[in-house]
């Protein structure tokens, strides 16, 4: 019997091809290292690495977050437009602990083409800018037979991802630097300059299938409870390169701001009550030399309808309330890219009156017959999420993160446990009625996960990037070992992903 390693070999094989392919098609468009051809690189006439940390896009430099301070107007108007596309091979651990190996870890050591996505960005005047971002996913659903079954095929959808319109202005003069701005934007964050924020700090794209449900952009990192696909606006303020600030408030993106969370259907709409779902942002910073550091904080308090429930009842109500601390430290000066990022993020969750009335959970104790704990009325969670990162040339670089995410048992999450007959079992062969979830379960009902990201990449062409990352768990839904009572581990979730991503 072939090994492990070699079968993951054998795998990868078929990958390279389109590595290859990929990496030579954007080469052929490598003129000039001078001129990069994404929208806003056409616009600037920058090379990548002006904006992007050692040109690992997203993450931003000083000169990139200038470029989005002042409202995406720097340069010329040019072609707005640009396109990018995802490729990625994932393997897990383990597969066996699973009543549907297919359904729980879909194109597990298959490659493919997971994403693409069409970007409008660029200057519009003198004061207003935009970027946005549509996408293409390639795996959105699982296509299903006559009789309701999955087929084993997929169907792809595209929707609105990113958007974030601005107005922004720059005063100068011997004594002040002051850029003020506005943002018309769909996620909370979305507006933010340094690589710590939440809709920032998670950079590569996610594949749709589940065998990408254990990858470090699926880890905990810290995000605020809302969500995206909103309507908000943001007004901010940077000072002399050291104090910035931002305060806002988000709404439904619907009516007349649908175009905002277009292709999500109605049932997936975020829904919050009003206006009054204040989002802010503070922060400090300073550059010298070749090095820059900030710290901040950030937090927003949403009002959130349960899904897919109706809005006019104020008992389908629940709350969010964020709060968190973040710092970056960045030294760039060529060869050298050095990036050391740290954020946690407090949240508190109060659940809906209507979301506790139906919370009856089934479980018992081991001896079937004392009732597992009431639930609780709500939940807080703390995720941390540290980083560093070092590139060398704009070309090769790595990283390694750690991420825990810790919080309060409730038995609400709990989605494995105990039936009256004393089993744990996903297919109730006593006909308790009640059954267990492997693989994603939780039989402690307690948020707790923990583990470490190693990642090494390549950017042969300033417009794609070929990576690998390693993903190891310690603990995973609250515990170690037998986190869904089928005997599943933490351990059992690590993930081999390889991407190759490129934009044009």
């Amino acid at each position: 019997m072939r090994s492990t390693p070699y079968r993951l070999l054998r795998q990868l094989r078929r990958l390279v091809p389109l590595m290859v392919g990929l990496a030579s098609v954007f080469a052929t468009f490598h003129i000039n290292d001078a001129f990069a051809l994404p929208a806003f690189a056409r616009q600037t006439g920058q090379n990548c690495v002006s904006c992007h940390a050692g040109g690992q896009f997203p993450e931003l430099t000083p000169y990139g977050r200038l470029f989005k301070l002042t409202g995406y107007t720097i340069g010329e108007r040019a072609i707005p437009l640009s396109v990018m596309g995802v490729a990625s091979y994932a393997k897990v651990s383990d597969t066996s602990k699973s009543d549907s190996p297919s359904t729980d870890f879909q194109k597990n050591g298959s490659p493919l083409f997971a994403s693409g996505s069409l970007f409008i960005a660029g200057k519009v005047t003198n004061n207003i800018g935009v970027f946005s971002q549509i996408t293409y996913d390639n795996y959105a659903s699982q296509t299903v037979g006559p009789d309701g079954e999955p087929t084993g095929g997929f169907s792809g959808h595209s929707q609105a991802d990113n958007v974030d319109i601005r107005y922004a202005d720059r005063f100068i003069d011997g004594n002040r630097d002051l850029i003020v701005g506005v943002s018309f934007n769909n996620n909370p964050s979305i507006s933010d300059v340094w690589n710590t924020a939440a809709a920032w700090m998670q950079y590569v794209p996610v594949p749709s299938p589940t065998s990408h449900q254990f990858i470090d952009g699926t880890a905990p990192y810290p995000g605020f409870g809302s969500g995206g696909n909103l309507a908000g606006i943001t007004m901010y303020a940077y000072w002399n390169k050291m104090l910035y600030a931002e305060l806002g408030t988000y709404r439904t993106a619907n009516k007349a701001l649908s175009f905002m969370s277009a292709g999500i259907g109605d049932a997936d709409t975020t829904k919050l009550r009003g206006t009054n779902n204040p989002y802010w942002r503070f922060a400090l910073t300073h550059e010298w030399g070749p090095h820059n550091i900030m710290v901040g904080t950030s937090g927003m308090v949403a009002h959130v309808y349960d899904g897919g429930s109706e809005i006019s009842d104020p008992d389908n109500l629940g709350r969010f309330k964020n709060m968190g601390i973040d710092s970056q430290y960045q030294y760039i000066l060529d060869p050298h890219t050095i990036t050391v990022q740290a954020a946690y993020m407090r949240q508190k969750q109060e659940y809906s009156a209507n979301t506790l009335a139906a919370a009856a959970p089934p479980y018992f104790l081991a001896d079937g017959v004392t009732p597992v704990a009431p639930v609780n009325s709500s939940d807080t969670t703390n995720t941390l999420r540290l980083k560093l990162s070092y590139i060398y040339r704009a070309k090769y670089g790595g990283s390694v993160a750690f991420f825990n995410r810790t919080g309060t048992t409730n038995t609400l999450n709990q989605t494995s446990g105990f039936d009256s007959s004393g089993q744990i079992t996903s297919t109730d062969p006593s006909e308790t009625g009640i059954t267990s979830t492997r693989v994603t379960g939780s039989l402690s009902g307690n948020p707790a996960t923990r583990g470490w990201t190693y990642e090494a990449f390549w950017t042969p062409v300033q417009y794609a990037r070929i990576g690998v990352q390693y993903t190891a768990y310690s603990k995973f839904n609250g515990a170690t070992d037998n986190y869904d009572g089928f005997g599943r581990n933490a351990r059992d979730n690590n993930t081999f992903f390889l991407y190759v991503w490129a934009v044009y």
